[in-house]
């Protein structure tokens, strides 16, 4: 293998090996004790009654802990970032892993 190949080998894995990216592994009760207030857009069994709003029940977990993290960092914007960044802003990195590991839980058709 060339130093280059190498080298991007390397980056990719480090790439999927970042926190939050690879084994959220969080604690799913702990995560709907948390999901109260994420209830209002998201709905209860975590399908959004609002339009426009994202179904979070059976969404991938690594892909809701990247999310989460983003809008905690202010890294993603436009539509509903600047709610979700206030919301997340709070959030401990246990306490994402454990609403994402509750979220990637449920049914994806919210249990219907």
């Amino acid at each position: 293998m060339t130093l280059k190949k190498l080298a991007m080998a390397g980056v990719v894995m480090a790439t999927f090996a970042a926190p939050g990216l690879v084994n959220a592994a969080g604690d799913a009760e702990a995560g709907k004790a948390k999901a109260a207030v994420c209830a209002a857009c998201h709905g209860q069994n975590g399908i959004a009654q609002i339009p426009g709003y994202p179904n979070l029940a059976g969404q991938n977990e690594a892909y809701l802990v990247s999310a989460l993290k983003a809008y905690k960092d202010k890294q993603r914007s436009g539509g509903q970032a600047p709610v979700m960044q206030g919301q997340a802003a709070g959030l401990s990195d246990e306490d994402i892993a454990n609403l994402a590991a509750y979220y990637a839980s449920l049914p994806a058709d919210g249990g219907k």
